[in-house]
């Protein structure tokens, strides 16, 4: 088993309090994040947006290896992720991916990518509607 550790730390209300995110691996380290940052344009991160790295970052990861298992080719693969927050909750997770590599067909490579959509640990985990996304090309 796999365990992944990251620590909030919150001051004062939901509106006026501020918060820092630390990660195990350290890649983030008291980062700041708040009310403003989640829902407004003020600096600093928020869980949302921490969501649509680790879903993108997990499909291409899921994709890579579908891929692997198949043995195409490598392949470059650029996803980018919007999370979409209405009255509290995740409702949408859109993947785009721009995908390019040489032997592999699209047909093969839409039909891996919608695998990798269902599959991901990330896609598992987020009670939401998942839509994707794709542009192909046959060329790297």
């Amino acid at each position: 088993m796999i365990i992944r550790t990251s620590v909030s730390r919150w001051q004062g209300s939901g509106r006026e309090g501020s918060g820092k995110l630390s990660t195990q691996s350290g890649a983030l380290q008291e980062h700041p994040y708040s009310y403003e940052s989640r829902f407004g344009d003020a600096d600093g991160t928020n869980p949302e947006e921490l969501v649509a790295a680790a879903h993108a970052g997990c499909f291409n990861m899921r994709l890579a290896s579908l891929l692997s298992a198949e043995n195409f080719p490598e392949m470059k693969l650029e996803t980018s992720c919007k999370i979409f927050l209405e009255e509290g909750s995740i409702i949408r997770s859109h993947l785009s991916l721009n995908g390019a590599g040489n032997g592999i067909s699209e047909a093969d490579f839409f039909r891996t990518a919608e695998e990798a959509r269902k599959t991901c640990p990330m896609s598992r985990l987020l009670n939401a509607e998942i839509t994707l996304e794709i542009v192909f090309s046959e060329t790297a």
